[in-house]
C-alpha cells in the first residue's frame, strides 16, 4: 500500500480532471459585491417553549442567487433549518415529519446521545412518516449540528439544503462574559459550496470523478446566501463556524490578515483563547471564534483554495499561495459592543489520560486513490475501512461503555475528515507531531492526511440493532462505503 503526496496525486490526475470536470458556473460578475444581508436562521430556544420542537423535512424553493430560485430541501425552512438552543440537563422532545418523497434521517452530529436516537442509517424515516424521540442533553456547552444520514443518500440531501445548527448551553458563556446576543454579536456561520446552472438551480450530478474526490461547488454559500454582508458592533463578535460542505476544506482568513481567537472546537470550549490569523476547517468541523471589530473597518472573510488534495483548489503551490476567495463581509456599525475585553481563561476540558486507554486499534481509510488503484480517471476504486466497504449488517468494532481507547487513523491517497458518532476524542498526534493548540479540545471530526492518533472516550451506549457509525465526512465517500459501525456495551 503506497501513499501519494498531494503533488503526486495532483500531477497524476490533472489531465483527467481537465478533461472530465466541467463546472457549470453561474456568472456573478468579475467585481466582488456584497449586496445581500447575511440571513440569520430562526432561533428556537427549546427551554422557552417547553422543550418540545417540531421539524418538518420538506421540499421548497430558495434563491441562492437573487431573482433565480432553485429546488431545495429544508428543515421547517426553504433551505437549511432553524438554530436550536438546548440546555444541559434538559430532555428535549423532537417531532420530525418527513414530507420528502424519499427516506431520510436526522443525525444529531456532536450531540452525545444513545445509538437508538442518534439518527444514523439504522433509524430511517419513511416518506409521510412522523417520528418522535426524546434527547437527553448531558454535555458541556458546544456548537453542534444536525443533518440527514440515510443509507446511500446523505450527500445529495445535504447538498439540497438539509443542514441545521444546535447550540448547547450550560451557562458558561454568561459566566465568562462572552458575546451571546444571538444574531447581533453571536452569529451562526454555516459555510458550504455549491454549483449553479445558468437558471440558478443547483447543479448536483456526481460523476465517478466527483464521487471519488467529493462534490465541490464553484461558489461559496454562507447561511444560504452568496457573498453576504453582516452589520456587527464595534467590539468582540462571536462567530460559530460550521463547515457544512459535502467535501470542501476551508482555509479561513480575513482580508487584512487580522488575528482572531479560537475559543471552542467541536466538543466545547478550549482552556484559553488561541490566537491565529487563519483557520483550516474540514467538513463537519465546528469552531467558535472571537473577532475584534473595534477599529470600525469593514473587512472580508475569505478562504484559500482547498489544497488538501490539490484538485478543485490549486494544482500548484504558487496558485495555492495567491488564490483567495471572498466568503462574506463584516461591516462594523456605531452600535456599542456588549463585550470589549477578551477573556484570558475559558473552560479547561475534562482530563484525558492516554495511559488509561484499554485498547488500541488501527483503521485505514482508503478511497481507492492509492498508487496502483484504477480509481483515478476510471471510477473503479473501492472505498473501504480496513479493506471493507460499509455493510449495515456488519459490526466492525465492539467497545466498552465508560472506557477510552487509542485509535490510529490512516488516510490512503488523500486527506479524509474522520468522524465518530456517539463519542468525543482528543487528538494526540498528527503525523507524529503534537496538534496545534486550537485542536487541543474535545472533538468529533479531524482532518487526517497521513495518520493521526486519537484518544476516544465512549460514554453513550449503542446496540447491534442501533450501532454508531465512524466514517469519512466527505459525504460522497460516506455514501460510497467509506464507513464502519461500532457497538458500545456495558
Amino acid at each position: 500500500m503506497i501513499l501519494l503526496t498531494r503533488r503526486q496525486f495532483a500531477l497524476g490526475c490533472s489531465a483527467t480532471i481537465a478533461a472530465g470536470c466541467v463546472c457549470n458556473r453561474y456568472a456573478i460578475g468579475d467585481s466582488v459585491r456584497f449586496d445581500t444581508s447575511l440571513p440569520i436562521p430562526r432561533l428556537i430556544d427549546a427551554a422557552r417553549i417547553g422543550n418540545a420542537i417540531n421539524l418538518r423535512v420538506a421540499p421548497s424553493r430558495h434563491a441562492f442567487v437573487k431573482g433565480k430560485t432553485a429546488s431545495t430541501y429544508g428543515y421547517s425552512a426553504s433551505v437549511l433549518g432553524p438554530v436550536i438552543r438546548v440546555r444541559r440537563g434538559d430532555e428535549v422532545q423532537i417531532t420530525i415529519e418527513n414530507a420528502l418523497d424519499r427516506i431520510t434521517t436526522v443525525h444529531w452530529h456532536g450531540l452525545l446521545v444513545p445509538g437508538d436516537v442518534d439518527g444514523g442509517p439504522h433509524q430511517p424515516i419513511k416518506p409521510g412518516e412522523v417520528r418522535r424521540l426524546a434527547l437527553k442533553i448531558n454535555q458541556p456547552a458546544a456548537t453542534v449540528w444536525f443533518h440527514p444520514h440515510p443509507h446511500h443518500d446523505t450527500a445529495r440531501q445535504v447538498y439540497m439544503g438539509l443542514t441545521g445548527m444546535i447550540i448547547v448551553d450550560d451557562g458558561s458563556s454568561a459566566h465568562l462574559a462572552l458575546p451571546q446576543t444571538y444574531g447581533m454579536d453571536d452569529l451562526p456561520i454555516i459555510l458550504q459550496d455549491r454549483s449553479f446552472e445558468p437558471d440558478g438551480s443547483l447543479g448536483y450530478n456526481p460523476s465517478p470523478m466527483a464521487t471519488g474526490y467529493g462534490s465541490r461547488g464553484d461558489t461559496i454559500v454562507t447561511n444560504g446566501a452568496v457573498r453576504p454582508f453582516a452589520k456587527v458592533p464595534r467590539g468582540l463578535v462571536r462567530l460559530r463556524l460550521l463547515n457544512g460542505a459535502n467535501a470542501r476544506n476551508f482555509d479561513l482568513r480575513f482580508s487584512d490578515e487580522r488575528a482572531f481567537h479560537v475559543i471552542a472546537s467541536d466538543g466545547g470550549f478550549l482552556s484559553e483563547p488561541v490566537g491565529v490569523s487563519q483557520l483550516k476547517m474540514s467538513p463537519g468541523e465546528r469552531y467558535e471564534i472571537l473577532v475584534n471589530f473595534a477599529d470600525g473597518k469593514a473587512v472580508t472573510l475569505g478562504t484559500g483554495p482547498d489544497a488538501e488534495i490539490g484538485l478543485f483548489g490549486a494544482l500548484t503551490e504558487q496558485a495555492a499561495d495567491s488564490e483567495h476567495i471572498p466568503v462574506m463581509r463584516f461591516e462594523p456599525t456605531a452600535v456599542p459592543p456588549s463585550v470589549k475585553i477578551l477573556p484570558t481563561r475559558l473552560v479547561v476540558p475534562a482530563a484525558a489520560d492516554p495511559r488509561a486507554a484499554v485498547a488500541r486499534r488501527r483503521f485505514v481509510l482508503d478511497s481507492g486513490m492509492a498508487a496502483g488503484s484504477d480509481y483515478c480517471g476510471s471510477g473503479g476504486g473501492k472505498m473501504t475501512i480496513n479493506g471493507k466497504s460499509h455493510d449495515l449488517a456488519r459490526i466492525d468494532a465492539t467497545v466498552r461503555l465508560g472506557t477510552t481507547e487509542i485509535w490510529e487513523i490512516v488516510s490512503v491517497g488523500m486527506a479524509h475528515p474522520f468522524h465518530i458518532h456517539g463519542a468525543s476524542f482528543r487528538v494526540l498526534s498528527i503525523n507524529g507531531q503534537s496538534p496545534p493548540a486550537y485542536l487541543m479540545g474535545w472533538k468529533d471530526v479531524v482532518l487526517v492526511e497521513g495518520n493521526a492518533e486519537l484518544l476516544v472516550a465512549f460514554n453513550r451506549p449503542a446496540t447491534r440493532e442501533h450501532p454508531f457509525m465512524f466514517h469519512c465526512h466527505i459525504l460522497e465517500h460516506e455514501d460510497a462505503g467509506l464507513m464502519a459501525q461500532y457497538v458500545c456495551e456495558r
